[in-house]
């Protein structure tokens, strides 16, 4: 809120201040007379003799109400609430008048605009009544044209907001639109828009760094390819690739230094809080439609062959195959990594693991497909790394190329193009940071 909107709004909480009354009139008794009424109340009273000095207390004081008598030498009432209307038109005018007085009344009437008039002689009751009605509608006036004032405000202020976001929506969709480039050439095969988003979601937990980094990836690349070796449907493929870029989801609340604990090592305490991640994780997808499957194989995959997993204890057949698929595939990388016993164990030790837990944490089917695509990975071949200006057409990703912030713009093992370098080139131009790109050294590398 700006310092205008602030200072309307401090003075719409502030009391009222004291109405100030000005009484006019010739004859010292009658002003006497009147001052006496109103004082108890607390009104400010300014009393003049006549028209002119009634102006001279007008242009010096801040009068809400003015109460003159008609009949007055030099200047008369009509003539006096006339001149008050033109200078100060927000200022209540009353005029006292004689029953002998009706067409001065009249005039003032015409000329003033009066809020009312009182006969002579008054009734004191009903002179403060009519005094206190007509200040009470006028401090209603008065809010009603401040708060008009005030919604204009905001409403001026609304509608530069809306320009200023709406700019910056345009500035930022400019700088997407480069990634979006990467995207759709790399996703072409694929429901472009709703796995981009899944992938978004899976660097959540890695853009916080450490030891995370890839390992959703990882994981679901070998979940994938078990799954397809078990003969699983493509669309229960598709739920369980799913389900590992997105299966640490739940962990987003967590503090950074659960993230990288090994299991192992946590207390019990730290342990309840961990082991909530995955019912977390099913909650915050169960609004997406596509993500029903994946989200129930999440909600499952720290649940053991034995029975001893959580959050519900499965046992056996009843954990969904694709939950046990990630289990598996899970456990393997994050031994690897050190998150999972109290130290990063080597890729053979890691499979050694696997093996151990064969029937007890791990269905038994499940251990043989991952052995045989254990024993019968290639060695991998050596990569080099290059920065853009060395990159040809032919050459093939040996690892995901991410930007700085963690999000993929290509997968591994994509063939460059010159199309494609020149957008790594616009890119890096376009980000003001260099990458590095890491090749297989292979023919064209």
């Amino acid at each position: 809120m700006d310092t205008r909107l602030a200072d309307e709004s401090a003075q719409a909480e502030q009391p009222a201040a004291v109405p100030a009354l000005l009484l006019v009139d010739d004859e010292p008794n009658i002003l006497a007379a009147l001052k006496r009424l109103f004082r108890p109340l607390g009104y400010r009273v300014f009393t003049a003799d006549g028209g002119a000095a009634g102006l001279e207390v007008m242009a010096r004081e801040s009068v809400d109400l003015v109460v003159s008598d008609m009949r007055m030498p030099e200047m008369n009432g009509a003539q006096f609430l006339a001149r008050v209307r033109e200078q100060w038109p927000e200022t209540v005018r009353i005029v006292l008048t004689g029953y002998a007085e009706i067409g001065a009344t009249i005039e003032a009437i015409n000329q003033g605009r009066i809020h009312r008039y009182i006969a002579k002689p008054w009734d004191d009751a009903e002179v403060l009544l009519i005094v206190r009605h007509a200040l009470e509608q006028q401090a209603l006036k008065r809010d009603k044209a401040r708060l008009e004032r005030l919604t204009q405000a905001q409403n001026e202020q609304l509608k530069a907001f809306n320009a200023s976001l709406e700019e910056k929506v345009r500035a930022r969709t400019e700088e997407l639109r480069q990634t979006m480039g990467f995207l759709e050439v790399a996703h072409e095969q694929l429901k472009r828009g709703f796995v981009t988003s899944i992938r978004v979601f899976s660097n959540l937990i890695e853009m916080r760094g450490g030891r995370l980094a890839g390992h959703s990836r990882r994981v679901a690349d070998l979940a994938r390819n078990m799954a397809r070796r078990m003969n699983l449907p493509e669309a229960d493929v598709q739920d369980v690739f799913l389900a590992a870029l997105l299966h640490d989801i739940g962990k987003i609340g967590l503090p950074d230094h659960l993230l990288e604990k090994p299991f192992a090592s946590m207390t019990r305490e730290e342990r309840l809080e961990v082991m909530k991640h995955p019912a977390k994780g099913e909650a915050a997808l169960m609004a997406l439609e596509q993500l029903k499957g994946a989200a129930r194989l999440i909600r499952a995959h720290h649940e053991r062959f034995d029975g001893l997993g959580y959050p519900d204890r499965l046992t056996g057949l009843s954990i969904p195959l694709g939950a046990r698929i990630l289990a598996l595939a899970n456990d393997y990388d994050e031994a690897q990594t050190g998150t999972l016993v109290n130290r990063a164990l080597s890729e053979a030790d890691a499979v050694a693991f696997i093996k151990e837990g064969r029937g007890k944490r791990y269905d038994p089917a499940t251990v043989d497909v991952f052995l045989g695509i254990a024993q019968g990975q290639p060695q991998a071949m050596p990569e080099l790394a290059l920065h853009s200006g060395q990159l040809e057409p032919g050459m093939a990703l040996s690892r995901d190329l991410v930007s700085r912030d963690g999000g993929l713009l290509l997968a591994k093992d994509y063939l460059l193009d010159a199309l494609l370098i020149g957008q790594i080139r616009n890119y890096e131009t376009v980000d003001g940071r260099p990458l590095t790109i890491y090749v297989h050294a292979r023919k064209g590398g």
